[in-house]
Parts: structure tokens; sequence; C-alpha cells
């Protein structure tokens, strides 16, 4: 997914890419072809391979990735106790060359990440934000515009909490062309969709069998860099440290946030449903019990 996140920023012409990789050669091999690449797309960013953090220093932005994927019959909880030891690894190399970065965490069981870093890196929480609910909630539209025969970009809508099975699709604030989806799709067949989009990641994983999603995980995460450093201030479904919004505090769980040149600008609080707050409770709850396992 590193590489596709890469090559989909490279692309934009707007910044200098490096790629780090424990494996020896592989990340220098990709930046090569990537550069090689610029003269055909029409691209100038310099893209940089190394096995060390030292090319790093400097970053406006650094994207963590590194870890263990899922492979079939896995959970993205089952990565958590080798992925805790990755994450505060890269963490801790980044922060060191990089003070003024803004941590985009990528890697899951993606919450609990978040708060791996967050803790390691020792930064205000608008510095450190979770890749998962701009991911979600794009499976979430394709499959509502297979439903209604419509173009994906008039579906509007959000998937919030944490990015596990208990992820929250926010029916009750998902529209089609401004028509609530609640009124264009029988409430049986839309709580399918919710929990296909539940099952999206492990849909993919499945299929795949050596492997899991990468080419719209590197999407979303562009998204997330394209409003950070163009400071666009788009508002997108992103996992956030909580201080008390949502009646959350100290946890990391995807809400609807602001994000510009400073990372996390506002965090926008939303009219849940009673059940889907209930739903969002549930779902911080399994991330808190994540948290506790890795003692932090």
């Amino acid at each position: 997914m590193g590489a596709t996140t890469a090559q989909r920023l490279a692309e934009r012409d707007y910044a200098d890419v490096v790629l780090v990789d424990i494996v020896e050669g592989l990340p220098q091999g990709k930046a090569l072809d990537l550069n090689e690449t610029g003269p055909v797309v029409g691209y100038e960013p310099n893209v940089v391979g190394s096995n060390s953090y030292e090319e790093t220093a400097g970053s406006a932005v650094c994207v963590i990735t590194s870890g263990i994927a899922r492979k079939p019959g896995m959970s993205r909880d089952d990565l958590l106790t080798t992925n805790q030891k990755i994450v505060a690894d890269v963490t801790r190399n980044l922060v060191a060359r990089s003070p003024e970065t803004i941590l985009i965490v990528v890697t899951n069981p993606l919450d609990a990440m978040c708060q791996v870093a967050f803790k390691e890196a020792g930064f205000p929480r608008e510095r450190v934000i979770g890749m998962a609910g701009v991911l979600d909630s794009a499976r979430f539209r394709t499959f509502l515009a297979w439903e209604l025969g419509v173009s994906v970009r008039d579906v509007t809508g959000f998937v919030l909490g944490g990015h596990g099975d208990q992820m929250v699709p926010v029916a009750s604030n998902t529209n089609v062309a401004g028509i609530p989806v609640t009124e264009l799709i029988e409430a049986e067949r839309l709580a399918e969709i919710v929990q296909r989009t539940r099952d999206g990641g492990a849909e993919v994983v499945k299929l795949l069998k050596s492997g899991s999603a990468y080419y719209a995980p590197s999407a979303s995460v562009c998204e997330m860099v394209d409003s950070i450093v163009l400071d666009q201030k788009r508002v997108l479904p992103c996992a956030a440290h909580l201080q008390g919004e949502y009646g959350l505090d100290g946890i990391f769980v995807g809400v609807p946030c602001r994000l510009g040149a400073t990372g996390l600008e506002e965090i926008i609080q939303i009219e849940l449903s009673s059940d889907e707050r209930g739903q969002l409770d549930r779902s911080a709850a399994a991330v808190r019990e994540l948290v506790e396992v890795m003692g932090l």
C-alpha cells in the first residue's frame, strides 16, 4: 500500500516523496521505477527509496503504513501486539527527524495504532490522525451507488467509530443528491449494505487470499494529505483523539474532521440517532479494550 500511496502522491506533482522499508533494495527499486515514470505521466517530484530514516528529515507529513497485513481469517485486532511494536519504533524514528511533522496512521488495528503513535510522538492531537473513515465511507458510498444505480459522486455519507467490525455507517446522515438514503432503500436491505461495509476489508482479503486492499486505502490517504498540504479545509471522517466530543474522552475514534495546514483543525459534531449513538459508544468501547490490552 505504501508504494501505491507514493505513486498517487508523486502524480499529484506538489511534493517530493520518500519511501522507507526494511527490505534492502525494495524501496530503492520502487523509487527508481516511479522516477522513471515522471517523464511519461508528466510529474516532477523526486522519489527517494531508503532503508533508513535519514532521508525523511524535515517531512511535512509522514504516513505510517508499516506492519504485518491481514491474512484470510484474521481480524484487524489479531495484528495488535506485533504492529504495536512496529508502529512505536517507526514513530520514534520519524519524530526524531521531523519534529514538526503531521502523522497519518494507516496500520491496523487503526484506532489502537493511533494511540501508540500519539503516545510515542508526544504531539498535540492536531498532528496525529488516523486514516479509516475516508476508506470505510468510500466503501459505503460505492455499495449504495451500486444498489441505486446512481453516480457515486452523488452519494454523500459518513462512516464513524472504530475501524473494525463495530464501525458505524451513519445512515441518518447519508443522502443521494440531498434525498435521505433511508427514503430510497428499505431498512432491511440498507442493513445488509451496512454489514457489507463493515466486512469490506475482509471481503477483499478473502478474494486476494494473500494481501489486503491497497488501491482504495492509498486513495483515501491521499485525500487527507491533499487537504493538509494544500490547506483545503476538507471535512473528512478520520480517527482523532477525542477530548469530550461525542461524550468520549482520551481515545481515538473515527469522527468528521476538518483538515488543513496544521492538521486536525476541528472535530465536527453531527446529530446522531439514538441507535447510532449507542453504536458509536460500543465501537469506542471495543477500541478502548485494545488500548488497555496494550497497556496504554
